[in-house]
C-alpha cells in the first residue's frame, strides 16, 4: 500500500495517526510532485482573490484574507487526513464572523481586528477539545435538509449584501428584506461605469466556469478587472478599487476582552465550529468517497483546530473546507497533502513580491466572484429531491432559509440547532409501530399492513414499536397498543411484544409497562415481551436489576415463536396465565 492510501485505522504509525499530511511527505513519492504541483497553483490561483473577496464580507481588509487563505493550508496539510481537501475562507464562517464581531466592535475597526483574531483562535481551541474528546460526530448534528436550508439562506443574504458593490450604490441597510426592497428605490443611484464593468466580469466568470471549469476563473476575472482599471483609467470616473495592500508577514497582536465580550465570543465561536466542520467534513468526505479511501472525523477535528489556530495567529479569520478550492485540486489531479503546501508557498510569494498590482483590482470583480460562490452555495437540486421525496423535510429546509432570513446569519445558527433538535424529538417521540403477522411464502413476521393476507393468530396480538422506549414517548407507546386492542377482530387474551427495536429503556418506560400491564390485567389480558435486549439491564442499577425480574424477567420470551408457543400451552393450561420462560 502507498502512503497516501494509508489511514489512522491501518497503520500503527503515532506519526501518521497525529500528523497524517507529514507521514506521507516522509514518504513522499516524487512521481507524484508533477500533479501535485499543477493542482498547488490551480489552487492559489482560486485561493488568492477568492481570500481577498471573503475579507470584503468579513468585514476586514482584503491583506487579511490573504493571511486567512495561507496559513491554514500548511496546517492541514500537515496534520488533514484528507488529500484533497483545501481549506481556507468559507462565505458562510464569514458572514458569522461578520454577524458576531459587529457588535462589538461599536464602528472600531482597530477593535473589529482585534476581535477577530480572538474569535479565530477560540475556535481553533474548541475545535482541538473537540478533537480530544472524539466529538467527530457532530459532523452528524445537523440534518442534511437543514444545512441545506441554513446555507441557502446565507447563499442569498451574501447575493443581497453585494448588490452595493456590485451596482456601485451606497446602503446602509443591513438585513436581507431591506436591501431587497430598497434596489428599486437605488436604481438612479447606480454608478454605470462600475455597473457595467461588474456585469461584463460576471459573465466572463459564468461563462468560464461552465465552458472552461479547469481554468480559475476568479483569478482571470481579477486581473481582467485590474487591466480594465488601468488600460481605461476608470479609477478617474469613479470606479472603486481595494487601494494599497500591504506586503509581507503581519504583525502578531492580542487584545484581553471583559467577561461579557468573551462569553459572546465564546458563543460565537462554538457555532462556527458547528457550522463549518458540518459544511467543511461533507465536503472531505465526498471527495475522499470519490478517490476511494476513508477519512478520520476526529483527526479532523484536530486538522480544523490547527487551521484555526495558525489563521489566528497570522491575524487570519475563522476557516474550513473550502469546497471550490478542493474541486479544483481534485480536478487538476493532486494526489496528496503537498498540493496545500505548495498552493501556500506560491500566495506566500506573491504576499511578499506582488501585492502592488492588487491594489488595483475593482471592488465590483470582488464583487462578482462573491456572487458567483453564493450561487454556487445555493442548493437547489437538492430541494428538488426532498420535495419528491418527503415534503416534511423540504418544509423543514424552506423553514430554516426563511429563519435565517429573518434573524440574521449567527441566530440563524441557534435556530437551525433547534430545529434539528425538534426533528430528531418529533421522530423519536412518534415512531412506527406494528401489528405482526405471518405472511405466506415469507419467513418471520412481518407488519400486517405491508402484508394485507399475513395471518394472525386468534387471541394473541404480536406487537412492534420500532425505537426506544422513554419518557418523551411512552404515553404514545400506551395509546398505540390500545388501538390495536382495541381493533383487534376477535378479543385479545395476550399481548407479545416485540422489543427487538428497543435499544433504549428508561425508568419512566419501565414504571408505565408496568402500568399498563396492571391496567390489563383485570381484562384478562397478559402482556409479555420477546426478543428484548439482554443489555437493557444496563441502564439500571446492578443490584435493582437482579431483584426486579417481574416484567423482562420472567415474562420474556427469547424469540416471538416461542412466546406463540407459551401463549397455545397457557390457553390449554387452567386461568391461560403463561409459564415462565
Amino acid at each position: 500500500m502507498d502512503a497516501t492510501q494509508q489511514n489512522p485505522r491501518t497503520t500503527g504509525s503515532l506519526l501518521h495517526q497525529v500528523a497524517p499530511g507529514l507521514h506521507t511527505f516522509i514518504h513522499y513519492n516524487h512521481n507524484w510532485l508533477g500533479r501535485d504541483l499543477s493542482a498547488g497553483l490551480s489552487v492559489a490561483a482560486i485561493a488568492l482573490p477568492v481570500g481577498i473577496a471573503y475579507s470584503a464580507i468579513a468585514g476586514v481588509p482584503p491583506v487579511v484574507g490573504i493571511y486567512s487563505s495561507i496559513f491554514p493550508l500548511f496546517a492541514y496539510a500537515l496534520f488533514g487526513s484528507s488529500r484533497q481537501l483545501m481549506t481556507g475562507p468559507d462565505a458562510a464562517t464569514c458572514i458569522i464572523v461578520a454577524a458576531g464581531l459587529t457588535p462589538l466592535a461599536n464602528g472600531d475597526p482597530e477593535r473589529y481586528l482585534a476581535l477577530l483574531v480572538v474569535l479565530t483562535i477560540m475556535t481553533g481551541l474548541l475545535y482541538v477539545g473537540a478533537g480530544f474528546l472524539r466529538l467527530g460526530f457532530i459532523a452528524n448534528f445537523l440534518s442534511n435538509p437543514i444545512l441545506t436550508g441554513y446555507l441557502n439562506g446565507i447563499a442569498l443574504i451574501i447575493l443581497a449584501g453585494q448588490l452595493k458593490t456590485f451596482l456601485g450604490y451606497s446602503s446602509k441597510e443591513g438585513e436581507f428584506f431591506l436591501q431587497l426592497t430598497e434596489l428599486p428605490y437605488k436604481m438612479k443611484e447606480f454608478h454605470y461605469p462600475t455597473a457595467i464593468l461588474g456585469v461584463g466580469l460576471l459573465i466572463v466568470l459564468i461563462v468560464m466556469r461552465r465552458r472552461l471549469p479547469k481554468i480559475p476563473g476568479a483569478m482571470v476575472v481579477v486581473i481582467l478587472g485590474i487591466v480594465s482599471v488601468i488600460a481605461l483609467d476608470l479609477k478617474q470616473v469613479g470606479v472603486a478599487v481595494l487601494g494599497e495592500v500591504p506586503a509581507g508577514l503581519p504583525a502578531f497582536h492580542f487584545t484581553t476582552l471583559d467577561l461579557e465580550a468573551f462569553e459572546y465570543i465564546f458563543g460565537d465561536a462554538a457555532g462556527l465550529v458547528l457550522i463549518s466542520f458540518t459544511s467543511g467534513i461533507l465536503t472531505a468526505k465526498s471527495f475522499a468517497r470519490r478517490n476511494q479511501y476513508e477519512i478520520d472525523s476526529n483527526q479532523e477535528l484536530f486538522a480544523f483546530g490547527a487551521c484555526n489556530l495558525a489563521s489566528g495567529l497570522g491575524q487570519g479569520f475563522p476557516v474550513t473546507g473550502a469546497d471550490s478550492r478542493t474541486a479544483v485540486n481534485d480536478a487538476m489531479g493532486g494526489k496528496t497533502q503537498m498540493v496545500g503546501l505548495i498552493a501556500g508557498l506560491t500566495m506566500l510569494l506573491v504576499l511578499f513580491f506582488g501585492t502592488a498590482p492588487l491594489a488595483e483590482v475593482p471592488s465590483t470583480a470582488l464583487a462578482a466572484v462573491i456572487m458567483v460562490s453564493a450561487v454556487g452555495l445555493l442548493d437547489t437540486s437538492s430541494l428538488r429531491d426532498l420535495f419528491r421525496t418527503s415534503r416534511r423535510e423540504f418544509f423543514l429546509s424552506i423553514i430554516t432559509t426563511v429563519g435565517v432570513l429573518v434573524l440574521g446569519a449567527l441566530p440563524g445558527v441557534i435556530f437551525s440547532v433547534t430545529l434539528s433538535l425538534l426533528w430528531l424529538l418529533t421522530v423519536a417521540a412518534r415512531p412506527h409501530t406494528a401489528i405482526l403477522g405471518r405472511a405466506q411464502g415469507v419467513k418471520g413476521f412481518h407488519d400486517i399492513r405491508d402484508y394485507p393476507n399475513a395471518r394472525t393468530i386468534d387471541g394473541l396480538l404480536l406487537f412492534r414499536f420500532q425505537g426506544n422506549l422513554v419518557f418523551f414517548n411512552v404515553d404514545y407507546f400506551r395509546e398505540c397498543l390500545f388501538e390495536a386492542i382495541a381493533a383487534s377482530k376477535t378479543p385479545v387474551e395476550w399481548v407479545v411484544l416485540d422489543a427487538s427495536p428497543i435499544n433504549v429503556l428508561d425508568a419512566t418506560a419501565v414504571q408505565k409497562l408496568d402500568e399498563i400491564r396492571n391496567e390489563l390485567a383485570p381484562r384478562g389480558i397478559v402482556l409479555v415481551a420477546a426478543q428484548a435486549r439482554k443489555n437493557l439491564g444496563r441502564f439500571f442499577e446492578p443490584a435493582w436489576v437482579r431483584k426486579r425480574k417481574e416484567f423482562w424477567g420472567s415474562n420474556s420470551y427469547p424469540t416471538l415463536k416461542s412466546a406463540i408457543h407459551a401463549f397455545h400451552q397457557g390457553k390449554n393450561a387452567k386461568g391461560g396465565l403463561p409459564p415462565s420462560a
